[in-house]
């Protein structure tokens, strides 16, 4: 198996950021969406001035899971008021992590979520959470495999459809 890096994302990166999220997001999604819903949530939040915010927000990180010198996945974390939700503003929020399918299985998105887990306890955040598609089973077993547990539901706007997301969080130990 190659070796994969994970490394910082930079906003000089925005383009090959928004083709990495539109392309991940729609081998996701699309199957289980309407094209309308997908096409309008890809023009709402994956715009080059949207992820050209989210990059250059000090609140919020992005990393690239690289393979040679190729993105097959990324990650984005938020902290503080950056997090769609307030529950902590000491903890974590994995916003998104995705992984190009034909890169899926193997250990990439264990080695985001390492990555993410590393984050927030470098800033010694009480948790970390994020929110997972209620219908996204493979996705919720992952988190569930790696201790996260299931802590409250929350919509999300998917185009003009109203899903409902899980949300998830896994306890960190306090530093010492």
């Amino acid at each position: 198996m190659d070796s994969i890096l994970i490394v910082p994302a930079i906003t000089a990166e925005v383009e090959l950021l928004q083709k990495l999220a539109r392309l991940t997001f729609e081998e996701s999604f699309a199957a289980s969406n309407t094209p309308e819903d997908m096409l309008l949530y890809t023009q709402q939040n994956f715009t080059i001035p949207k992820l050209t915010s989210e990059l250059s927000n000090p609140d919020s990180e992005f990393y690239w899971a690289m393979n040679k010198l190729e993105p097959v996945g990324f990650l984005k974390l938020n902290y503080r008021k950056a997090q769609s939700e307030l529950f902590n503003s000491k903890a974590v929020e994995i916003e998104r992590i995705y992984v190009l399918k034909s890169s899926q299985g193997k250990n990439i998105g264990k080695q985001l979520l390492e990555q993410a887990i590393d984050s927030a306890k470098a800033v010694n955040a009480p948790f970390i959470w994020l929110g997972v598609w209620e219908e996204n089973a493979n996705a919720i077993s992952f988190y569930k495999h790696h201790g996260f547990e299931p802590f409250d539901k929350h919509n999300f706007k998917l185009g003009n459809a109203i899903q409902t997301d899980i949300l998830m969080r896994l306890e960190l130990p306090a530093k010492k």
